[in-house]
C-alpha cells in the first residue's frame, strides 16, 4: 500500500505525465493508495471549479483511510526529533511521513525534500 502525495496527485490529474497516470490507475484499480486527510486537504485548498472539487472529493470518498488519530502529534515529534524545520520542511510532509511510518506504508513523491526525508528517517 502507498500514500501518495499531493505532487503525485497533481500531475495525475492534471494529466501530463504518462508515466504517473498509468502508475496511479493501476494501483488505484488494485486498490493500493491509501488516502490521508493532509493530501485530499492540500488537493481541495488548489481546486479551481466545482467539477474539479468532486473529482478530488470522489477520490476521497472512495479510496481507503488509515487512522489519522493523533497523527499531527506524531508529525510534530517527528519533525522536532530530526530538525524537518531547520531544513525547510512543513508539518504536511512530517504528517505524510508520521502516517506511512504508523501505518507501514511506502510513500510515492516526485517532492525532493519529502523524498530527502523519507531517505533520512527510513535508511
Amino acid at each position: 500500500m502507498i500514500i501518495a502525495d499531493t505532487s503525485i496527485w497533481i500531475e495525475y490529474l492534471r494529466g501530463r505525465n504518462p508515466e504517473i497516470t498509468t502508475s496511479l490507475k493501476t494501483r488505484l484499480r488494485k486498490r493500493k493508495v491509501v488516502a490521508i486527510s493532509a493530501v485530499f486537504g492540500e488537493l481541495l485548498q488548489g481546486v479551481k471549479n466545482k467539477r474539479e472539487r468532486e473529482i478530488v472529493q470522489s477520490f476521497w470518498d472512495n479510496l481507503p483511510h488509515v487512522n489519522e488519530d493523533n497523527l499531527f502529534i506524531k508529525a510534530g515529534q517527528l519533525s522536532n526529533q530530526y530538525k524537518f524545520s531547520a531544513h525547510g520542511v512543513g508539518l504536511i510532509d512530517a504528517y505524510i511521513l508520521a502516517a506511512a511510518l504508523e501505518h507501514d506504508l511506502s510513500i510515492w513523491t516526485l517532492d525532493k525534500k519529502l523524498d530527502r526525508i523519507v531517505e533520512e528517517v527510513w535508511f
